[in-house]
């Protein structure tokens, strides 16, 4: 890859990435999550992984205007374009194609290639420990979901039995359960290193807002029924 072909990938990326937890860094991040775990892997083809960690997320913007569509698809259709478009040949295109497409985690379409599946687990470990947590408490706020939710009994739900979307139960659901998902030794790896935090984490925020609520709650009855 020249110069000028990576230029103008990062200039179409800086383009379109303006979604405040799916940004120009988180894209940066991923890139550099990616060219960590190539280390450990032989026969990376570095053209085709850099150009699908710049574009993975390209998808984003349509999929926020229609939440029916899949950004992995519309993303992968939009880079294959763009790649021809740059005079990259079909097969490089068609590779970067598969790479974004299956980046998202689907049963049914998983990465087949070394490139792939790195740009799975590099997009994967930016949800991983603090850096993870902090993207999911960001985005939680811009569509404005609350941290948790309460019980049919009052009492503060951590998640497990959540019908409707909190981070509790985004936590539960989804960030708990990352860490046996990663398709390389490298990925694993590292999510592992991380995951000590982010658990620290969401078992001290509940713990913090459970005991105050539970407290609270105890003072304010006993006051009421003394002035009743």
């Amino acid at each position: 890859m020249t110069k000028e072909i990576y230029n103008a990938i990062e200039r179409y990326m800086l383009g379109i990435m303006d979604d405040s937890a799916h940004d120009c860094q988180h894209v940066y991040r991923v890139l550099y999550n990616a060219l960590e775990i190539a280390k450990a892997e032989p026969a990376v083809d570095y053209d085709i992984l850099i150009s699908a960690c710049l574009l993975h997320d390209i998808g984003r913007p349509d999929q926020v205007a229609d939440p029916s569509l899949c950004h992995a698809e519309v993303g992968s259709e939009k880079a294959y374009r763009f790649l021809l478009g740059l005079g990259m040949t079909e097969a490089f295109a068609s590779q970067v194609r598969h790479c974004i497409l299956t980046h998202r985690f689907r049963k049914n379409l998983l990465p087949q290639t070394i490139e792939a599946r790195i740009l799975f687990d590099a997009d994967k470990l930016d949800v991983t420990g603090a850096i993870g947590i902090a993207r999911t408490l960001l985005f939680k706020g811009t569509v404005t979901e609350p941290l948790y939710r309460l019980l049919p009994d009052g009492t503060i739900s951590d998640g497990t039995h959540d019908i409707g979307h909190s981070f509790f139960r985004e936590y539960k659901f989804k960030l708990e359960k990352l860490y046996d998902r990663f398709l390389t030794q490298k990925g694993a790896e590292l999510a592992k290193e991380r995951q000590a935090i982010a658990k620290a984490y969401y078992e001290s925020l509940y713990r913090e807002v459970n005991e105050g609520y539970t407290a609270g709650q105890e003072a304010l009855t006993a006051y009421l029924e003394e002035t009743l």
